[in-house]
């Protein structure tokens, strides 16, 4: 068998945003945010479910899954691979727009649902060690989440170094499957003996898939590859043109450091002769040598050559 990488856009969209298999985003959810018992999501309605055609119009836009559970609550789900930069500030712009798109009026805030956001990916935001980390709007005195409507959950895959046996929760499962599904052949039996786990693996089975998706698939995988290429490049180019420029820089520093050296070695020069000179006057004024040499500095042995 071979899978699909589920870090590809549309690979991660497939499986884990089909409106046939919401089994596998509610376990993902659950796991994630670890919703157990009375919280625990028992339906979802993926609001943009997983269509090729409309995903093929949307060319490069960033692919998400955006769901609603039993209580009406929002819950936004993202893969990302490349570090586009204030990554924070996308993920707080694209939370308040799902929250106030939910009602027309303003009057009607008392309607507004709660909004979970989640993040999973492929580079290293923050300073905390753990692979996933929560974020809440927090009261500073009290410590106490006043302001509820806002939850933050980013997934940092650099962090998650665990082997499959370490992976003693869900969520480290999920997180072992998005790191890995691509590399593995079969299906690991302690993922196999879980439901959601095998419709997961079933669907990333590229086997299984029309020519249009593999088509696709590979399109956005070479996209990626080509956009990883050209920041190397970059970065070459960019140490490339910072050697030349060390290079210049030091050339010149040394053509400047040689001309100040010259410059001081010929006024030490001047300074000199314009000695010996003098000494060469008193000399012939009959002035003795001592007296030369306390007027002019230089020492006995260059008078007496005089």
């Amino acid at each position: 068998m071979k899978f699909a990488d589920p870090k590809n856009d549309i690979a991660f969209k497939k499986i884990f945003g089909d409106e046939n298999k919401t089994e596998v985003l509610i376990s993902f959810l659950n796991s994630v945010l670890d919703f157990t018992d009375g919280k625990a999501i028992v339906k979802v309605n993926i609001n943009n479910t997983y269509q090729l055609s409309q995903i093929e119009e949307l060319k490069d836009t960033i692919l998400d899954i955006k769901a609603t559970n039993q209580n009406g609550e929002e819950f936004i789900v993202e893969m990302q691979k490349k570090d586009i930069g204030d990554f924070a500030k996308r993920s707080l712009y694209y939370t308040s727009k799902a929250y106030i798109n939910q009602i027309k009026k303003a009057e009607e805030y008392l309607s507004l649902k709660k909004v979970y956001y989640i993040a999973i990916v492929d580079f290293k935001i923050f300073d905390n060690k753990s692979f996933i980390s929560r974020h809440l709007i927090i009261n500073q005195e009290t410590t106490k989440q006043d302001l509820k409507d806002f939850e933050f959950t980013f997934i940092e895959l650099p962090k998650f170094d665990l082997d499959l046996d370490q992976c003693d929760t869900v969520v480290k499962k999920w997180i072992y499957f998005i790191n890995n599904a691509y590399d593995l052949d079969i299906v690991p039996k302690e993922l196999d003996s879980i439901k959601e786990f095998r419709i997961a693996f079933d669907t990333a089975n590229t086997y299984s898939w029309n020519k249009k998706e593999l088509e696709f698939y590979d399109r956005v995988s070479l996209k990626k590859g080509d956009d990883k290429n050209a920041l190397m490049i970059a970065k070459q180019r960019a140490k490339q043109e910072g050697r030349l420029e060390g290079r210049l820089e030091g050339r010149l520093e040394g053509r400047l450091e040689g001309r100040l050296e010259g410059r001081e070695e010929g006024l030490e020069q001047g300074k000199n002769i314009e000695k010996l000179n003098i000494a060469k006057k008193l000399l012939k004024s009959g002035i003795d040598i001592q007296t030369i040499v306390a007027s002019t500095g230089l020492d006995i042995e260059e008078i007496e050559r005089l």
